[in-house]
């Protein structure tokens, strides 16, 4: 007949001592508290592992962190597995790695994944940044340091709603797009089941499509006269001349290098990296953009920007020098930079040019595949004679005489 176990009460395990051997108290059902020499107090468990029938000892807790109703709660909780054929030691272990793999995928830590597949899409590297800074501004700072699995469509729609309230809906549309790819991006690599963030969009308004304040052609003549006089840098004036000669955007044309031109052919060819369209963009250049680069040889033909920074000449200016500029120059809220582009299609198509040759002069893309190879190809001799009209229109606009600070209007210094 086997030894009845007589179970320990709380002033035992209190009291118990030893010197220096360890000694063993036994409770019943396996449950045991092993007293160390050095005085720590242990809660084990031993039993049999239902796979092999195997014994085996599971650690549950140090005394008095676990008393002696809590060790026996934890002795219950494992016999009753045991008896659905679950290994307590082995159930623990996968609870404690969900647990870490839980805890160590955040929202941060995921997006952090993310962005790095994200930075191999090929993006403009304005682009990539914003990305980043974007969650890190509004993102991070309520969830960053929460698990994607507790993170429901409500905790989504509180954390975006001050940029609603601020009204900045076109923001909170790029926010909301770069956390669905996050939250996608976990769903996908089996982080989470489903995405909750899929369909907060629509807890939100659609912002309206606005587009960029731009002046009519006819106010061009306004706009050269105000430039001519402008309170701003030299450089400055340059930029915006060149932007407006060459219609890019204000980031390609504030970037420009002059590894990319090519004074031979008189082109510049704008790498995909930095197009918005992803593909290399090839601008002809009429006499007056070449006036302008012949004036920057002397500030910037040493350095890898045709424009740098007058705080840092390492780097370009910034892609908002020009509008800056604009605004003092009398036009805020009727016209930006982006503008420029704008003005040069409503003239272009009003002069009769074909409007397919506009679009390929503004890198825009066609959505039908082949135009878009013809477009790219054989539209660029016609583009060449678009472009010098518009530069001559520029002229025409500042009275064809020379700028006082700028090089518009010395086409026929170039000529002669």
């Amino acid at each position: 007949m086997p030894r009845k176990t007589v179970p320990l009460t709380a002033t035992q395990v209190k009291n118990a001592k030893t010197t220096d051997k360890e000694l063993s108290l036994l409770d019943g059902g396996g449950l045991v508290l092993l007293v160390k020499p050095s005085g720590v107090k242990t809660w084990q468990l031993r039993y049999y592992r239902p796979a092999n029938n195997k014994r085996t000892t599971m650690t549950i807790g140090n005394y008095p962190s676990f008393s002696l109703l809590d060790a026996r709660a934890a002795r219950d909780e494992a016999r009753a597995m045991l008896d659905k054929g679950i290994d307590p030691q082995a159930y623990r272990t996968q609870q404690e790695e969900a647990e870490k793999l839980r805890t160590g995928n955040t929202f941060k830590n995921v997006a952090a994944d993310w962005y790095e597949l994200k930075k191999s899409q090929n993006l403009a590297p304005n682009t990539i940044k914003d990305i980043w800074r974007s969650l890190e501004k509004y993102i991070f700072p309520d969830i960053g340091d929460r698990p994607v699995t507790e993170l429901t469509a409500r905790i989504f729609v509180n954390v975006l709603e001050p940029i609603r309230a601020r009204g900045n809906l076109e923001t909170l549309k790029r926010v909301l797009q770069r956390v669905n790819e996050v939250m996608d991006y976990a769903a996908n690599s089996g982080l989470i089941e489903v995405n909750t963030a899929a369909n907060v969009r629509k807890a939100f308004p659609v912002p309206t499509k606005k587009p960029m304040p731009a002046i009519t052609p006819d106010r061009l003549p306004e706009l050269m006269r105000a430039l001519s006089i402008a309170s701003i840098e030299r450089q400055t004036r340059l930029l915006i001349e060149w932007q407006l000669i060459t219609v890019t955007r204000p980031a390609e044309a504030s970037s420009a290098r002059w590894d990319e031109i090519d004074l031979v052919d008189q082109t510049w060819t704008i790498p995909a990296g930095r197009m918005k369209m992803r593909r290399d963009h090839i601008i002809p250049l009429p006499p007056q953009a070449v006036a302008i680069l012949e004036e920057m040889k002397p500030i910037s033909k040493h350095r890898d920007y045709i424009f740098p920074s007058m705080k840092d000449p390492k780097l370009p200016m910034n892609s908002q020098t020009a509008n800056a500029a604009i605004k003092r120059m009398g036009f805020r809220g009727v016209l930006v930079a982006h503008g420029f582009r704008a003005i040069f299609s409503t003239a272009a198509n009003s002069a009769g040019f074909d409007s397919d040759v506009i679009e390929a002069a503004l890198s825009h893309t066609d959505k039908n595949e082949v135009r878009r190879a013809y477009n790219r190809s054989n539209y660029l001799e016609r583009r060449k004679v678009l472009m010098c009209w518009w530069a001559d229109t520029l002229e025409a606009a500042a009275t064809g005489s020379t700028l006082a600070n700028g090089v518009i209007g010395i086409r026929s210094k170039l000529a002669g």
